[in-house]
């Protein structure tokens, strides 16, 4: 009697036809998601798009072209009308004013640099969002992000994408394990944004030419201390600037004015050139020194994800390279656990502008994968 011939798996990695296996796409109404549920109907699957309505279209707070606002929620439902598939609108507002814009607001109060993008894919689109996937019983969510998942020997993996300058593995560090099994990411292993857009223009979406969003979704024209004004009236307090050396050199207008690192805008010329080098929100100080005081080669994290074979305190420490921002190369380092989920970094080089609220993500020192990551604080 022969042997049933085991059926080859489908590009999202499932021993069945297409037609029998259901994704939810993750819709923002640009070009990258929409040529993400484009793709999976051509291929026969069974796609549900779904689009998340996040802030009051109608608000201050909102920003014509960006992320999620109401032009996207209409893109997103023209593309799913083309290539005839269903589409819905979940109303996250609240979800999301908790869990992203209140944090984002108390942090830039409490003097740190918070990072609104990884908290809304971690707490908002890989969480609930997924949840809801499970809920109307998909087999898994795909989104338009850059970055790839590989099932490597153990399990799924997470690494760079193939395209360098359009790699999110920065803004994705925080997905956990049982996220990344559910996850897909089509995108990632396109060389170039050009094959987006010429995807898009192949199966004649509506979004092919439409420009990326730049700035974050809640956050008109980048203006972050306009929305936390507006959010918390308070935060615009004054208060003075203060060398390291604890002289007052002027009066502020507010914290959330001043970013580490920050130069120009100061005004308190007359000396050597001086940059924000801490912001203290207690006392109300915005703290400056010389270039050199910015440079760091140790701090603290918590709030660790661990994507690797391991627990992440099974050693006492681990050669990695890290980012500690979006826009810099990854950096030697050695990460030493202090317990499950906090750790101590130290860089072999030392960085400027290491900033408490700001992301501290994981790379294999001599590939591509990702290693997970956590939150840089004020130790």
């Amino acid at each position: 009697m022969a042997l049933d011939t085991p059926q080859k798996l489908n590009s999202m990695g499932f021993a069945k036809d297409p037609a029998d296996t259901r994704v939810l796409v993750a819709m923002s109404g640009g070009v990258d998601s929409s040529v993400v549920a484009a793709q999976l109907k051509s291929e026969g699957y069974d796609v549900v798009g779904v689009t998340l309505q996040l802030y009051d279209h109608g608000a201050a707070l909102a920003k014509k072209g960006a992320c999620c606002a109401g032009r996207d929620i209409h893109d997103a439902r023209r593309v799913a009308e083309e290539m005839d598939f269903p589409h819905y609108v979940l109303d996250y507002e609240n979800k999301f004013k908790d869990a992203v814009i209140d944090e984002f607001a108390d942090s830039y109060l409490a003097g740190a640099t918070p990072v609104p993008c990884i908290r809304c894919n971690e707490r908002v689109k890989f969480r609930d969002l997924l949840e809801t996937a499970k809920d109307l019983d998909a087999d898994c969510m795909a989104t338009g992000h850059y970055i790839q998942r590989f099932m490597g020997d153990q399990k799924a993996e997470l690494h760079k994408a193939a395209d360098g300058d359009r790699d999110q593995s920065y803004f994705l560090f925080s997905t956990t394990q049982d996220q990344l099994d559910y996850l897909r990411f089509p995108l990632g292993h396109l060389k170039s944004k050009a094959e987006t857009r010429e995807l898009a223009k192949k199966f004649g979406l509506p979004v092919a030419d439409k420009p990326d969003s730049q700035d974050i979704c809640f956050v008109p024209n980048g203006s972050y201390a306009a929305v936390i004004e507006k959010l918390r009236p308070e935060a615009a307090s004054p208060g003075e600037i203060v060398h390291l050396d604890g002289s007052v050199l002027g009066e502020h207008k507010g914290i959330i004015n001043y970013t580490v690192g920050q130069r120009r805008g100061l005004g308190i010329g007359g000396r050597e050139p001086l940059y924000v080098v801490k912001l203290d929100a207690d006392k109300r100080h915005v703290i400056v020194g010389p270039k050199s005081a910015l440079a760091t080669t140790t701090f603290p994290i918590r709030e660790v994800n661990w994507l690797g074979d391991e627990p992440f305190d099974a050693v006492s420490e681990r050669t990695v390279a890290v980012r500690v921002r979006s826009t810099r190369a990854p950096r030697d380092a050695i990460i030493r656990p202090t317990g499950p989920t906090t750790a101590t970094v130290e860089l072999i080089a030392a960085e400027e502008g290491v900033a408490p609220g700001q992301a501290c993500v994981f790379y294999d020192a001599d590939g591509t994968r990702i290693f997970g990551g956590g939150w840089i604080y004020r130790g």
